[in-house]
């Protein structure tokens, strides 16, 4: 194994357990990464505010590719990127997803907006019970609605009010279903339109962005800035949002959980997400990078 420099990685269903939050094991390989001069980051479909709700729990500050893409964060929180949805696309995706009946957020530069309070609440509590389906219920319920305010979502009637106005970018929608032949559907009729880029982060979910919001085409922006070489990236991922960040770097590495597309696009293979798969694969490749 070559020399790494950087390390990239996925949040959900990678870097995070099945609780939704990183490892004592994870954050100490972390850290010893970048004790030895590993750049590091996170590449995430969450928005800052969401990511920051996780990893400010164990004390991890660094740079952040966020929405997949749609926006580049330095380790203070500065945006070095973004890209956004024009006001007509954003209402031809709205009206699409409206159709269908699906329950969708908002992400934009303004925060997140939700027409729905109690639909996102259960949204959000039917992917954490896919995980453990053993979790009790009433106490998921107040830890879904904790993260609810911690991430500021918004609650409006309509989003008329965010389209097109001036100092608000949407970034991304993001719609859930545990319907797959309603999500199938939707990301048919949805990728027959032109400027966006439609994929997902788990079985349960859909997310739309500009075209060119894609974690690959922020990864690249992000090495090219610092005068690194994509030969000298290790990136982790499990589903197809992450799909062209591995399809990039020099060292690819899907979860022993990913999809199995994702694994076949992969260099190397990890643990799983629920057994630190992450801080497996980054403390064999300090090993490797002492002895030679």
């Amino acid at each position: 194994m070559t020399l790494i420099k950087c390390i990239a990685t996925d949040m959900d269903g990678t870097l995070l357990n099945a609780s939704q939050e990183v490892s004592e094991e994870n954050k100490l390989a972390i850290q010893a990464a970048r004790e030895q001069g590993i750049d590091f980051l996170v590449a995430t479909g969450r928005s800052y505010h969401d990511l920051r709700y996780v990893l400010d729990k164990v004390d991890i500050r660094c740079p952040a590719i966020c929405l997949n893409g749609a926006e580049i964060r330095d380790e203070e929180g500065n945006i070095e990127f973004g890209i956004g949805l024009d006001e007509m696309t954003a209402e031809k995706v709205a009206y699409v997803l409206d159709n269908a009946d699906m329950y969708y957020e908002l992400y934009t530069s303004n925060g997140t907006y939700t027409t729905n309070y109690e639909k996102g609440i259960q949204a959000v509590m039917d992917i954490y019970l896919t995980a453990n389906p053993s979790i009790e219920v009433s106490k998921l319920r107040k830890r879904v609605e904790k993260r609810f305010e911690k991430r500021l979502i918004k609650i409006v009637n309509d989003f008329d009010g965010v389209f097109g106005v001036e100092d608000i970018t949407t970034y991304k929608f993001f719609g859930f279903s545990k319907d797959q032949s309603l999500l199938v559907d939707v990301s048919k009729r949805l990728e027959q339109m032109n400027g966006i880029t439609v994929t997902a982060s788990g079985r349960q979910n859909i997310e739309i962005t500009h075209k060119q919001a894609k974690k690959g085409n922020a990864l690249r922006r992000y090495v090219e800035k610092r005068g690194l070489s994509l030969k000298e990236i290790m990136a982790f991922g499990d589903n197809y949002n992450d799909l062209s960040m591995l399809e990039l770097v020099g060292h690819s590495v899907a979860m022993g959980n990913a999809e199995t597309e994702i694994k076949d696009a992969c260099r190397y293979v990890a643990g799983l997400n629920t057994e630190n798969g992450v801080a497996e694969v980054i403390n064999k490749v300090l090993e490797e990078m002492a002895i030679s």
